[in-house]
């Protein structure tokens, strides 16, 4: 039985590549550095914003990675929705989740200030019972500690928790904590990548997770 839903954000909740390369150009092009297409950030990002803002910069650049980063922070601030939006039926699944008592959670390696700004701005603030980003001290996934976190602030089990997300470090950090995965192939990265991580369910579409939560609920 499920009682704890944890999803990852980026990629999984909300579309957001374009205002994460877009906060990264802007810090590129004022650093002098050449930017990059969109399509490249979906295997830029994944482990935070201080990583993303190192992966960006040439290989003989990395020095500039604190200054990459307040540039990115400096412009995310005020543009981190201007193109990013829920996937279709995200939303719908949320609530129908949350009316069938299951507790929902976001468990991102963005940064927690942006990642409550996002979560509110787009779903509110009824709709998750907690929402955690990357905070000093506390290691990023796939490290186990923020989904261990989650089920301990709820009592719940392992098998009582599914982690949901777009790529090989939310099923990694689902598989250290022995919790329940389920893999979502509309985000950044592909159905193979999640799959050769130990994905337990791969989600076509928000209305496939509601299936498989049920699954397991009857099992």
């Amino acid at each position: 039985m499920i009682r704890l839903a944890v999803f990852d954000l980026d990629g999984t909740l909300v579309n957001s590549l374009a205002d994460l390369a877009a906060a990264s150009n802007y810090g590129l092009r004022t650093l002098g550095f050449p930017e990059h297409p969109t399509e490249k950030f979906r295997y830029f990002v994944g482990n935070g914003v201080r990583k993303l803002c190192e992966r960006v910069l040439p290989e003989d650049a990395k020095e500039y990675a604190d200054r990459q980063y307040a540039l990115f922070s400096e412009y995310y601030n005020t543009h981190y929705a201007d193109q990013t939006h829920p996937y279709p039926g995200i939303k719908s699944l949320l609530h129908r989740l949350k009316d069938e008592g299951i507790l929902l959670a976001v468990a991102s390696n963005k940064t927690e200030i942006f990642t409550r700004e996002i979560v509110e701005h787009f779903f509110g603030t009824a709709l998750f019972d907690l929402v955690s980003g990357k905070i000093d001290g506390r290691p990023v996934k796939p490290d186990p500690a923020i989904l261990q976190a989650a089920m301990e602030q709820f009592g719940a089990t392992p098998a009582e928790t599914v982690m949901i997300g777009d790529s090989n470090v939310d099923i990694r950090t689902a598989k250290a904590a022995g919790t329940h995965s389920i893999g979502c192939i509309w985000g950044f990265r592909t159905a193979e990548e999640l799959t050769e991580a130990g994905a337990e369910q791969l989600a076509e579409t928000p209305a496939q997770i509601l299936d498989a939560v049920h699954a397991w609920k009857e099992a």
